[in-house]
């Protein structure tokens, strides 16, 4: 599995592995799913402290994507990133999701970054899993922070102090 910078010619695989998600209704609270066109202007648009990191698997497919995001505008927490993880569907269960977490990990830690936070499903066992493997702590949990069809969701907060 090879990890690298994303690039534009990867909007096409990064779109449809994020559909997934949306479409699974397990990883985010997003409805709309994603062109090719408006994932390669997100891309295009991404600074240089907020990478986009894609697995590819021996045949050149990308496997699944990771980011790092601006945590908020304040100047006050430029040294802490959101994330986001996504693994195709055919493809979990293989261990790539934790090799794109520890890849996003080095690249924050050489971007200085002070603490990488994340907002999951708690009901997302898999993703639990994995952030747990990490070290994540839960901060808490926002009770019914979204209406995702016509069913109220929880959404648990986790961070990493990155040392």
């Amino acid at each position: 599995m090879e990890i690298r910078e994303a690039t534009r010619e990867d909007a096409i695989a990064i779109a449809r592995i994020y559909n997934q998600g949306i479409e699974d209704r397990s990883a985010t609270l997003e409805t709309q799913l994603r062109t090719p066109e408006e994932r390669a202007e997100w891309l295009a648009t991404r600074e240089s402290r907020h990478p986009v990191l894609v697995a590819v698997d021996s045949q050149g497919n990308v496997a699944g994507w990771s980011s790092l995001n601006p945590f908020n505008p304040r100047p006050v927490y430029d040294h802490v990133a959101d994330l986001s993880v996504y693994v195709a569907r055919e493809q979990r269960g293989r261990g790539i999701g934790d090799t794109l977490l520890s890849a996003l990990e080095v690249r924050a830690r050489e971007l200085g970054y002070h603490k990488i936070v994340l907002a999951a499903f708690p009901t997302n066992a898999p993703g639990m899993r994995l952030y747990e493997r990490h070290d994540f702590h839960t901060v808490g949990i926002y009770h019914e922070q979204g209406m995702l069809d016509d069913q109220w969701v929880d959404v648990i907060m986790m961070e990493k102090l990155l040392k």
